[in-house]
């Protein structure tokens, strides 16, 4: 039985690539297989694309560039409205394809269906709102304006950790902007963007704006491509830090716009005068959400001396209330992992070698299935070891005792990555002294939450360059131009 029959409309999965308004299959004629992490079971086929694949995709959007850039921006916005809309309706069917590729569970997966929706909304109501400038002139016959201008064709490489949402947040901007789109989804989720592309072209996104192709084994040429192209003059990755150099090199040649979210090593730092349940709700969506899957999940914590054991001991109390398996169960909480077992594994083995203690789990859990693991904490963590320095992204919390706030602000900055952060406090003064001084793009004070549309999501050291979603996030789909106009006669005739 194919996958397709549990959806309510089974239209919205489809088994190809997505180039000039045409669903296509790769012209070499290869597919890959995607599996279910929660069962192994297959999926469905999707095109190994190669690189001919995408110069088709990249010159289909570059033609279709000036005819999308000319629209006005509450034209486009109309269109982004209605994307809105539509993720809404066919949330559950979403919902369904996200967790049969991802895993995640029921609530979440869904959860994601909307959190992609707010991006077109958002963006929806900037498109018409891209504001330029006049400056005066330090001569008085000149004029000068200023205008932003869509930057062109924009090559965007998405995760499997977010498979639609994370496109979204990009798409959304680029479009609203009047850029044209070819997006890189992952090899491991790649029907969750290929939805999104059904979807865009039901709100009228006329054929060429928006492109999808889809590759497993080819994704490193295809990066290469889309980087070494004259005609793609942006390039948004969200991935490993690791990548994000290699396609910051690849280009270097072409001195394309760059966007790049990268990995975090997030601290999560309680103080004495926290609050006590605040802290502990806030460090559990902080640290297993998507079962510890993101790039801003808490990795360290750190816990003032005086809190350390009532946090530790409600902490655990909560996070045994989870529930670990197949993502379409409805009593699971939290699902597989991806294909991060083994380096979560790593990490629990490291810290119990080094006389740290397992507070609450520690194991994996093939009995459930291979890909399973059960929500970990760990106690008495010092700086020597792996996960103080490494990310897990796995379902792994580590906690360490501090003393003063010089040394947790210095232990919390001791890490080349500086994306997302976490402040647990009751005092004004701490949470604006100790927030300043924490070296990351982003800083949660009292909360867990750390997302919003209308916030500039992005990094500082090695987690990258760029801000996604906000007002923020669309500058980094338009070049400003200066325009300037001499030879005006600013004597006024006499009236």
């Amino acid at each position: 039985m194919s996958f397709s029959t549990s959806l309510k409309d089974p239209s919205l999965f489809v088994e190809k690539s997505y180039i000039d308004g045409q669903w296509v299959a790769s012209k070499s004629g290869k597919t890959f297989n995607v599996y279910n992490p929660a069962t192994d079971a297959l999926i469905g086929t999707c095109p190994e694309s190669n690189t001919e694949d995408i110069n088709a995709a990249i010159q289909a959007a570059a033609k279709a560039f000036p005819t999308w850039r000319a629209q006005s921006g509450r034209q486009r916005g109309r269109i982004l409205r209605r994307l809105f809309e539509l993720i809404g309706e066919n949330k559950e069917d979403i919902g369904k394809v996200i967790t049969a590729e991802n895993g995640k569970a029921k609530g979440d997966a869904e959860g994601e269906a909307l959190f992609s929706a707010g991006f077109f909304e958002w963006f929806s109501e900037e498109a018409p709102r891209i504001y330029g400038d006049v400056i005066p002139h330090s001569n008085p016959s000149c004029r000068t304006q200023v205008t932003k201008e869509p930057v062109g064709v924009c090559g965007l490489i998405t995760p499997w950790n977010f498979p639609m949402a994370m496109g979204a947040r990009k798409v959304a901007a680029a479009l609203a902007a009047g850029c044209t789109v070819v997006m890189k989804s992952d090899g491991l989720t790649p029907f969750a963007s290929n939805l999104l592309a059904v979807l865009a072209e039901r709100a009228g996104v006329p054929k060429g704006v928006f492109n999808v192709v889809t590759a497993l084994e080819n994704t490193p040429s295809l990066g290469l491509t889309l980087c070494e192209s004259n005609t793609v003059k942006k390039i948004s990755f969200t991935g490993s830090t690791r990548v994000g150099k290699i396609l910051m090199q690849q280009s270097s040649n072409t001195l394309k716009k760059l966007s790049l979210e990268l990995g975090g090593n997030a601290p999560f730092i309680v103080f004495n005068d926290a609050d006590l349940e605040t802290a502990v709700t806030a460090a559990v969506i902080a640290k297993f959400k998507v079962t510890g899957q993101t790039c801003v999940c808490a990795n360290r914590f750190y816990v003032q001396e005086g809190i350390y054991d009532k946090f530790c001991q409600r902490f655990v109390e909560e996070v045994k209330k989870s529930q670990v398996g197949n993502g379409q169960n409805a009593a699971s909480t939290h699902g597989p992992l991806t294909n991060g077992v083994e380096k979560t594994q790593e990490h629990i083995q490291d810290v119990i070698s080094k006389n740290g203690k397992v507070l609450l789990g520690g194991n994996a859990l093939p009995s459930v299935g291979k890909n399973f693991h059960e929500l970990t904490i760990l106690g008495d963590v010092t700086d020597s070891m792996k996960v103080a320095s490494e990310e897990t992204f796995g379902p792994v919390a580590a906690i360490s005792k501090f003393s003063t706030e010089n040394e947790v602000v210095a232990r919390a900055n001791n890490c080349e990555v500086g994306l997302a952060s976490y402040l647990m406090t009751s005092d004004l003064g701490t949470a604006h002294r100790v927030g300043e001084q924490l070296e990351f793009g982003m800083v949660a004070i009292n909360t867990g939450v750390i997302s919003d549309f209308a916030a500039p999501f992005g990094g500082v050291k090695h987690s990258g360059m760029g801000r996604e979603g906000s007002k923020y996030g669309i500058e980094d789909y338009v070049n400003i131009k200066m325009t300037i106009t001499g030879g005006i006669n600013t004597v006024y005739a006499n009236l």
